[in-house]
């Protein structure tokens, strides 16, 4: 990242990963998704999420993983085949050594009966400070002095020459802000907000502070690096 602005985590393909926590946090899983697509086996439906996930468990061979919410999609069901889903994620997480946890967020009404792990409504990661939720609303006095949040809900995206990409979106924090990293949907079959075209009232979670100060992020699984654009102030002059 440019302006010498402190980074302490590493972007994966729509994930993140905390060296010093040994953690890895994904966002906005949405399984049970597929369900409601007119075609009969989506590209980025729940074998796509459980192939991606057991990849970044390889690569980055973390002690915890930490899901930032809406891990189910529905609020009515489970659909056909979500439990299997959820088998599988758990399983996958349990071969790797680590311990999952998931911050429930406002998709994931019925979770509790299909997963009956680890839940928290915010969860503070090793590192001491660094604060996981899904954003969807305030945290609670017990983790207001985090020094960041990471949070999803708001399933990112910008475009770059006609072309819509998942990003991250980054506020480093300071004068009197707290950092914020707001990650891109783990599920591909969430299309994403444009936030070429967003402003901060279009947001909905009360973690986001000024859009204009936020440093989007586009990871390139091909190289397996990461593109950082100036803040969003700059970059809409530029994209």
């Amino acid at each position: 990242m440019t302006d010498g602005v402190d980074v302490p985590f590493e972007l994966d393909d729509r994930g993140v990963y905390f060296p010093r926590a040994e953690t890895l946090v994904l966002a906005d899983l949405h399984l049970g998704r597929g369900a409601a697509s007119r075609v009969q086996a989506p590209i980025g439906g729940e074998e796509d999420v459980g192939d991606r996930l057991e990849t970044l468990l390889d690569v980055r061979n973390p002690t915890t993983v930490v899901v930032a919410g809406d891990l189910l999609h529905s609020f009515s069901r489970v659909p056909r085949g979500v439990e299997r889903s959820i088998t599988r994620l758990v399983d996958s997480v349990e071969a790797a050594g680590a311990s999952l946890v998931v911050t429930p967020g406002n998709h994931d009404t019925l979770l509790e009966s299909v997963f009956d792990g680890e839940t928290s409504s915010a969860y503070r990661l090793a590192d001491g400070e660094t604060v996981v939720c899904h954003g969807h609303e305030s945290v609670t006095e017990d983790v207001r002095d985090a020094t960041r949040y990471v949070i999803g809900h708001e399933h990112p995206s910008i475009e770059i020459n006609g072309r819509k990409r998942p990003c991250a979106l980054y506020d480093p924090g300071g004068d009197g802000r707290t950092a914020s990293l707001i990650l891109p949907a783990f599920t591909r079959l969430a299309g994403g907000r444009t936030v070429n075209r967003l402003r901060s009232s279009d947001l909905q979670s009360p973690l986001v502070g000024d859009l204009d100060d936020y440093y989007p992020a586009v990871y390139d699984p091909s190289s397996a690096s990461t593109l950082w654009f100036p803040p969003l102030g700059e970059s809409r002059r530029l994209l």
